[in-house]
């Protein structure tokens, strides 16, 4: 699938823009029955936009080796919909009626005749069944093999510079087995795989902020450098703490005590431990009790250097930090995936819902919605379906790149993100003053100018866009019911006149220049192992410590789980719950100075002096009211105090 994204990060781009369909996959449609395929029911979404007329090579060889996923539909996809959406909303009588594990499974899950008979199907076309889960079936064949259970024949497209192999039309299944199958995944051979695209080396080579920085916003101006903005502007912030996170956000009292959160991610640091235990000895953090974290991992990893594993350690190690951080007595598990592409990474979120691993999971990782396809948007949403019926609530980070333009040509929004079962977690710029006083928010949306060479002005200033928050109306996702009335008409019909899902539907600190100090062990160009600290940001920092807010609320409500979320956050709209976050909330225009290594860990290759202009997100813009940087906005003093029960 996708990606990581804490930090900035990439997708595979695709020029085509995914069908409607995929607005009925994800609310767990059936698939329909097809008049012009009698005796079939057709799969939905299965063949990818880009498997056009125009880009097909030819017939796929018969004895070609195809690995496919038949996602199973359970006993009552509509009914699992409807109930996901029945015990988010807070005004509906089976409100935080959730199930356990078991009832979900008895009410919704595929029964063994289910089962069955998708194995028996399968096997008559000759496919090999290689594993049976609660969510699939995993197969295996020749090409000839899949056409015949399929109904669809496989052709080689080309996709960009690359020749892939998808459907020619969409897949079917045969109508006795009764609606029992949600989809196929695998007919299509591109790369579905998810991406974090670091600012950061790996963390295997070392990175380190050179300085000078401020303690907190503006405590230490750039007084030898030029002006922006009509004066003197302060040295970004070495990188904020729990202390003053939890102070910006309201946190109180509250610590998360008796919560468990989940973080997901591809791999695993081997000293993610280590790492945490010392950063939280080293800013004050309450110190990891044993047991505490823990971690899920599969018996064995597969892509690590396609998927670029050791990139993948930071964004744990600042996924469990900043959890700690903010929520320092929340019960902490980490499941990382074999690998960065959606399978895996479908199977980590099953983990947690199956188990019930925890009522809060965090993700810090996803792609543009380009290249989801409705195949896998249906299964993640299945997955997402099932966590809100058991009360767990799934947020995501929106992505790095503001409106994607300046990464792909097109404007877009991030997926899973986009999902209606999911909180999209958008990103700000956080000035925390002295006494760790919240001072203001703005959108996170930097522009960069270098300082020219007589050292007197910046060159080109404010300069060019270099990431921001991601946010946008989606193309392929319906208008959810909670954000009708307070996302504006606007937004919500950019891309069709019935209403699209607009991201993000909250948000927190982004900004990788008013970001969070992380610690992780790093190699040094002697080769030694080390410890070692920098600053970071992106909305893979939003998404767990949006995570952690929403583990304090859980603890000031009692400790029953917040499920799925977003009902109840934009019920809260307009009100002492959040900040309403603006850009340019000074009015002055908002910028930092930056000095960096040449080299990324010491000064021995020069220095670069920089200019970051604050608050210019692309095309997107931080407004009063919902916008699509900030969603309803931050948490503020009141929010974590509003799930208080009285």
């Amino acid at each position: 699938m996708r990606s990581k994204r804490a930090k900035v990060r990439a997708g595979v781009s695709m020029a085509a823009t995914l069908p409607m369909i995929a607005g009925a996959l994800a609310l767990g449609i059936p698939a329909a029955h097809a008049a012009d395929n009698p005796g079939r029911d057709t799969l939905a979404g299965t063949k990818p936009a880009w498997a056009t007329a125009k880009a097909d090579k030819g017939a796929t060889p018969d004895a070609s080796q195809v690995t496919a996923r038949v996602y199973l539909a359970g006993r009552d996809a509509s009914g699992l919909a409807a109930y996901a959406k029945a015990v988010s909303d807070p005004n509906s009588a089976a409100y935080g009626t959730y199930l356990s594990a078991k009832q979900a499974q008895a009410r919704f899950g595929a029964t063994k005749a289910q089962v069955a008979a998708v194995k028996s199907w399968l096997r008559s076309a000759g496919l090999k069944v290689t594993g049976v889960t609660q969510h699939y079936v995993s197969v295996t064949g020749d090409v000839a093999a899949a056409e015949k259970a399929f109904g669809t024949q496989l052709h080689n497209y080309a996709k960009g510079s690359k020749t892939y192999r998808a459907p020619a039309k969409a897949a079917s299944a045969p109508d006795s087995l009764n609606g029992a199958v949600l989809t196929v995944t695998g007919l299509d051979n591109a790369p579905h795989k998810a991406n974090h695209a670091d600012q950061l080396p790996p963390p295997d080579a070392v990175f380190k902020n050179s300085g000078p920085f401020s303690s907190y916003y503006g405590s230490n101006i750039a007084t030898t450098l030029p002006d922006a903005y009509g004066g003197k502007i302060p040295y970004a912030v070495q990188g904020y703490t729990g202390k003053q996170l939890r102070a910006a956000y309201g946190a109180g009292t509250y610590t998360g005590k008796g919560v468990r959160v989940a973080i997901t991610d591809a791999y695993a640091s081997p000293t993610i431990a280590f790492d945490a235990a010392t950063y939280a000895n080293k800013h004050g953090d309450a110190g990891w009790s044993t047991g505490q974290l823990h971690q899920v991992l599969p018996k064995k990893y597969s892509k690590t250097t396609e998927c670029g594993a050791a990139g993948w350690y930071g964004e744990e190690t600042l996924d469990v930090e900043a959890v700690h951080a903010v929520a320092p007595a929340a019960d902490v598990t980490y499941v990382g995936a074999a690998s960065c592409y959606d399978d895996d990474l479908l199977d980590s979120l099953s983990k947690i819902v199956d188990n019930h691993l925890a009522d809060i999971v965090s993700n810090s990782w996803g792609d543009i919605e380009a290249n989801q396809t409705p195949d896998l948007a249906a299964a993640y949403d299945q997955v997402f379906q099932l966590g809100a019926v058991k009360g767990i609530g799934f947020y995501f980070s929106s992505g790095d790149n503001g409106d994607e333009v300046a990464n792909t040509g097109t404007k877009q929004v991030d997926t899973p993100a986009n999902s209606a079962w999911v909180t999209a977690v958008g990103g700000t710029s956080l000035a925390v003053g002295k006494g760790d006083r919240y001072l203001w928010e703005t959108g996170w949306g930097t522009e960069k100018a270098t300082l020219s060479a007589d050292g007197k002005s910046w060159t080109n200033f404010p300069g060019a866009f270099t990431s921001g928050a991601g946010g946008g109306t989606s193309k392929t996702v319906a208008e959810p019911f909670y954000q009708k009335g307070v996302v504006p008409n606007a937004l919500a019909t950019a891309n069709s006149a019935a209403g699209n899902r607009v991201v993000p539907d909250i948000a927190a600190i982004a900004d990788p220049n008013t970001g969070f100090k992380v610690g992780q062990t790093q190699t040094f160009p002697d080769g030694s192992q080390q410890y070692s600290e920098y600053r970071i940001g992106g909305t893979s920092l939003a998404s767990p410590v949006i995570a952690a807010v929403q583990a304090l609320a859980q603890q000031a409500r009692g400790g029953k789980p917040l499920g799925f979320a977003n009902p109840t956050i934009y019920a809260k709209y307009g009100s002492k719950a959040y900040h309403d976050v603006t850009d340019n909330p000074t009015g002055s225009g908002l910028a930092v100075a930056r000095v960096d290594f040449a080299n990324s860990f010491d000064a021995s290759e020069g220095l670069l002096t920089s200019v970051r202009t604050l608050g210019a997100d692309s095309s997107l813009k931080a407004v009063k009211g919902y916008d699509d940087v900030t969603g309803v906005g931050t948490p503020a003093g009141g929010y974590v105090e509003s799930y208080r029960r009285r």
